[in-house]
């Protein structure tokens, strides 16, 4: 487990993602190209929940400002679907799944496996599982497991890696990523 001692978010371990994939990711904006010319820079979150059937594809932030609306349904779509409660989801969190997602250069949405999860969904996972944190971020809103069919949990890892801005797990075994806005720091094989 690498660690690092600074736990202070660093916008510009995110911005540089963003930035280093701005000409990559501009044309997966085609379709809103017309009402957002000249809006700066704008982040686009895709995802899909194999347990609700549900989907999410839009623009969360544009020109320096997120999107309050976008921002409520992401909330809703990364919901405990266990005991269908939301919360607010930490918006770094996004900002790292978006830049990882860039880096990438995949055309298909993630597959979230978990998302926010309410303390009793925490707790049953833990009873399952060894790898289930007592004091889960997922509990806070500050995390997502997620998973590429077109990528390797590695290939995510070391994307979610690069971004420098939070807690990024590999589970090969399980096939996913854990990716978190909290301290920086790595684990998994």
């Amino acid at each position: 487990m690498t660690s690092k001692t600074d736990s202070q978010f660093t916008r510009r371990g995110i911005l540089g993602a963003f930035a280093a994939t701005a000409l990559v990711a501009a044309p997966t904006y085609s379709k809103a190209a017309g009402f957002l010319r000249g809006g700066g820079d704008i982040r686009r979150i895709r995802m899909y929940s194999g347990r609700t059937g549900e989907n999410i594809d839009m623009i969360y932030w544009v020109d320096g400002e997120y999107v309050r609306e976008a921002l409520t349904e992401i909330n809703y779509f990364m919901r405990d679907w266990r005991q269908d409660q939301a919360t607010t989801i930490d918006p770094r969190t996004i900002d790292i799944m978006a830049a990882s997602h860039s880096l990438l250069d995949a055309n298909e949405p993630y597959m979230m496996l978990s998302g926010y999860r309410t303390p009793q969904t925490n707790a049953l996972l833990r009873s399952r599982s060894r790898g289930v944190a007592r004091n889960s971020l997922h509990m806070q809103g500050k995390a997502a497991d997620l998973r590429l069919s077109s990528r390797s949990v590695g290939q995510i890892f070391s994307a979610a890696k690069s971004c420098n801005a939070g807690g990024v797990g590999r589970y090969s075994r399980s096939n996913f990523v854990h990716m978190d806005c909290g301290d920086i720091r790595n684990w998994g094989s």
